[in-house]
């Protein structure tokens, strides 16, 4: 009986707890702006289910909705390398009802002209949840390389005939990286570029392709299941997770690296009211318990993986800036 009594106990302190620290998230959140929120809220985003995106979104969904009251629908609208989400994005009421989630390749298509409006001015950027740098992967049977050093061997030895899967198109990050990389260190590799990411992923597991350009979160169960092996980081120090791992610049490719980042997007004359609120609530979703712990599965702890809107518009700026840099320098824009 006396166990019965402090299991209760025990139960009825948890639930106090928890919904308090639920209530807490609310109360913290600025008043909800009239009208705002009466029906669901749309986030488009711009790559398929299953992927680093896709998987984001869902996640900070579930987070937003247990900070808030809000409801949130997702909708994927793959295509262009990332680029064919945006009209109906700009078409959509400037009401706060419609976000888009979109990542780093806005910043690079708008530096390089494929699109016309400047995500850090045109679009009105709510935060940043994820930063992170880039891989590349091996499969660990292969019995041709083992690590880096093995493996720039393998491909000088055999010029052009081994093959990377990447995803995007020419100008994104993957493709700028890699150029960099074959430049500094005399690689000649053929690159197959996929719009999906279960594509560009099973691409190295069915031995589609040789090697893969990825970032670690996004391939975290194949790198857990043994599937896949990184043998390089982009990014100028090890981190501790991959600390067995080298880097570019160990390796001899001398170029600062370009990261990965995802974030969300109202229209740019939304209401400044909802603007705040929503600029709030991601900072409210970004710290819930649940996403946070999303993050560290998907190795985005080992980062600082976020900015408000401020620091948003910032790094996009910066983002902006070197791509168009590096764009003259390989000659795609004079």
């Amino acid at each position: 009986m006396k166990r019965k009594f402090k299991s209760l106990i025990a139960t009825v302190m948890l639930s106090t707890v928890f919904g308090s620290a639920a209530v807490a998230d609310k109360a913290a959140l600025p008043e909800l702006p009239a009208g705002f929120g009466k029906r669901p809220i749309t986030i488009i985003v711009p790559y398929g289910a299953g992927g680093g995106s896709d998987q984001l979104t869902r996640a900070m969904v579930k987070a937003l909705e247990n900070v808030s009251d809000l409801h949130f629908q997702i909708v994927n609208k793959p295509g262009g390398g990332g680029t064919a989400a945006i009209p109906d994005f700009m078409i959509s009421p400037a009401d706060g009802h419609t976000i888009l989630q979109h990542i780093d390749t806005a910043a690079a298509a708008f530096a390089k002209g494929d699109i016309r409006e400047n995500p850090a001015t045109d679009w009105n950027p709510l935060c940043i949840t994820q930063i992170t740098f880039s891989q590349i992967y091996i499969r660990p049977d292969d019995t041709r390389y083992t690590d880096w050093d093995s493996f720039v061997a393998y491909a000088k030895a055999n010029p052009g005939k081994l093959s990377m899967g990447l995803l995007g198109k020419v100008g994104s990050l993957e493709l700028v990286t890699m150029r960099q990389l074959s430049e500094a260190l005399g690689l000649d590799l053929r690159q197959v570029t996929f719009d999906k990411p279960a594509e560009t992923y099973g691409s190295l597991i069915g031995s589609q392709v040789d090697v893969l350009f990825e970032q670690p979160g996004d391939v975290r169960t194949f790198i857990d299941s043994k599937q896949m092996k990184p043998i390089l980081t982009i990014l100028n120090d090890r981190p501790k997770a991959f600390a067995d791992v080298p880097t570019h610049r160990e390796a001899g490719a001398d170029f600062d690296p370009l990261l990965r980042f995802r974030g969300f997007f109202v229209k740019k004359d939304t209401a400044p009211d909802r603007v705040k609120y929503l600029d709030a609530l991601c900072k409210a979703g970004f710290n819930e318990a649940g996403y946070q712990k999303f993050n560290e599965s998907k190795y985005m702890n080992l980062i600082d993986s976020y900015r408000d809107s401020a620091g948003a518009k910032e790094l996009i700026e910066k983002s902006i800036t070197s791509y168009k840099e590096i764009y003259k320098k390989i000659g795609l824009v004079k």
